[in-house]
Formats: C-alpha cells, structure tokens, sequence
C-alpha cells in the first residue's frame, strides 16, 4: 500500500506533493485565523453602531466586508486548487499500489476477492485517505495556530466551573472532547462496527465472484447465488442495527456540543465583561480548538471504514506474498 513512498518512480509525486499539500494547509490554516481575528473587529464594529446611531460611517462597515471578501476569495481560490492537486496526488498513490498488483496478479487472481480488492478497495483507500488525511493535518495546525489565541482571548475572562483559571476553556474543551470520544469509541468496539464492516466486504466479494462465475459457467446453481446473497441481506441488515445504535450516542453528542462553548462562558457573558467581538471570537476559536480535538469522534464512521479497507488490503498483500515464498521454496 506505500510502495508510493519507497518507489524511486514516485518518489517526486509522494514526497514533493506531500509538501506541497501540508504547505497549502498550513496557509489555510494561517488565512482562517486572520479571518477569526476579522469576526472580532467586524462584531465590535456592529456593537457600537447598535449601541449609538451613527457612531461608525457606511465607508468603514463596506470596508469591513470587503476585507472578508478578500480573505474568503483568497481562501477559496487555495482550496480549490490544492483539492485538484490532491486528486491526481491520490490517483498517482492509487496508480503505484495496482501497478505492483498487476505484475504479480498471476498469483493474486487466485485468492478470493481478488479483483474487488485491486479494482474496488484501491478506490476506497485513496478517496478515504483524500479526506481524512487532509482532515487530520488540519486538524493538527488549526490546534498549533489556535490555541494561544484562545489562550489569549481566556485571560480575565471568568470560566464555568473553571473561574479565572487562564486555561480553563482550554482544559474544558480538552475534558469535553476526550469523554465524547472515550464515550463513541467504546460505544464502537462494543458494536463490533470495524469486525461488520469487514464482514460486510468479506460477503459482497463472494457474491459479486460467484455473479462473474456464473457470466461464463451456465451450471452455477441459482440456488447458490441466493444463498450468497441471503448472507448479504443478513449482513447488511446486522450493520443497520449496529449503526442505528452507534449514530443514536453519536448525533445526541454533537448536538450537545452546539452549546458547550455558551456553557463555558455563561459567567463571563452573564456578568457583561466581554464584548460581542470578543464573545464571538471565543466561540469561534473555541469551536476550532474543540473540533481539532474531537477529529477521531467526527471522523469515526470514516475511520471504521478505511480500518476495515487497510485490513483487507493487508491480508491481500500477506497472501501474495506467502505464496511468492512457497513458490521460491519449489
């Protein structure tokens, strides 16, 4: 699976083109704390206009858009960009795992599921890793970059629970995303979802292989392919349920999160120590440092799904290479 990054023939799409993703995100990152910094004069600005007529000129308030129109169009274009970058990036990653399939498919079609796993899983492998991948080095620069923003922002700033205490948002989101995410990943091991989701792929493999059997070999029993489908519908019916019981602890969690930021500055926003710029820089930042932590409880049915794509894959690479060894000792 990472031939991408030890093949001399990639070696200028996997290392130069990782650099130049984690440069692009690191520059978003960089642009949307500019544009946190722009909710905090914008929301002041509204503020004391609200609170005295014609305290600031239609000049300043058109200037004040302009400038988010400047950061969001800057911040559109880079997105746009890198997101087609990152799709022939993926589709090279994809490119070098079937090349090396295909020079030693002559031991590969023997294994069950063969052409599901170089056609379908190599698919499934990269369009996961295009999202969550980004995702997550995202999710680790906005934490770097934000952080002692919220820091900042905190001081004097009296926290429920918390009081004064300067890292106390920081410490409440901490315990707020760790529990959730304790919470769903029990909540998923106790499921099975990784255990049903290879199961899931394990089953269509046999039924989509006895479909193309049974294109060329007019004597597949009908009977056969309704037993091979029979488990389908079964295991399929079994991840409903799972993912039923799963999304239920899930979606309660993030709708709760909604407020976890008004939570926590109750006593600040009760007591009128803090401006609605401020307020709304604070939950912005909040919102950021909370959703960076809380990448594994958003990114769990996705992960499930490139756990079981991985494991797949693995037990694929294992098989062909167990036979290449068998076939050196004949």
């Amino acid at each position: 699976m990472f031939k991408f990054f030890t093949k001399k023939k990639w070696q200028l799409w996997s290392w130069l083109g990782s650099f130049i993703i984690l440069l692009s995100l690191w520059v978003q990152v960089k642009i949307d704390v500019k544009i946190n910094e722009w909710f905090g004069v914008f929301y002041d600005m509204i503020q004391k206009a609200l609170a005295k007529p014609n305290s600031i000129t239609i000049e300043e308030y058109w200037a004040n858009l302009a400038s988010f129109i400047t950061l969001a169009g800057m911040y559109i274009a880079l997105y746009v960009i890198i997101s087609f970058f990152t799709a022939h990036y993926l589709f090279r990653w994809r490119a070098a795992m079937v090349e090396w399939y295909h020079s030693v498919y002559d031991r590969a079609r023997k294994i069950e599921g063969a052409s599901q796993r170089v056609q379908e899983d190599t698919i499934k492998f990269t369009r996961i890793m295009e999202s969550l991948g980004t995702s997550f080095i995202e999710s680790v620069m906005v934490l770097i970059q934000f952080t002692p923003i919220l820091l900042g922002l905190s001081v004097g700033i009296p926290i429920f629970f918390f009081g004064d205490w300067q890292y106390g948002l920081i410490t409440g989101a901490l315990l707020w995303t760790i529990g959730g995410t304790i919470f769903l990943i029990g909540l998923g091991w106790i499921l099975r979802l990784v255990g049903v989701e290879y199961d899931l792929q394990k089953k269509e493999a046999a039924y989509r292989k006895i479909l193309v059997v049974a294109e060329d070999d007019g004597n597949i029993r009908p009977k056969t392919i309704n037993e091979l489908f029979d488990d389908v519908r079964s295991i399929h019916f079994l991840s409903y349920i799972r993912y039923l019981y799963f999304n239920i602890g899930r979606m309660a969690y993030l709708q709760a999160n909604v407020l976890s930021a008004y939570v926590f500055l109750a006593p600040a926003i009760v007591a009128g120590v803090v401006t609605l710029g401020v307020m709304q820089q604070i939950i912005r930042a909040f919102g950021r440092v909370e959703g960076s932590l809380q990448y594994l409880l958003k990114a769990w049915p996705t992960i499930i799904e490139l756990a079981s794509v991985y494991k797949r894959l693995r037990e694929f690479e294992n098989v062909i290479n167990s036979t290449e060894i068998v076939i050196q000792k004949d």
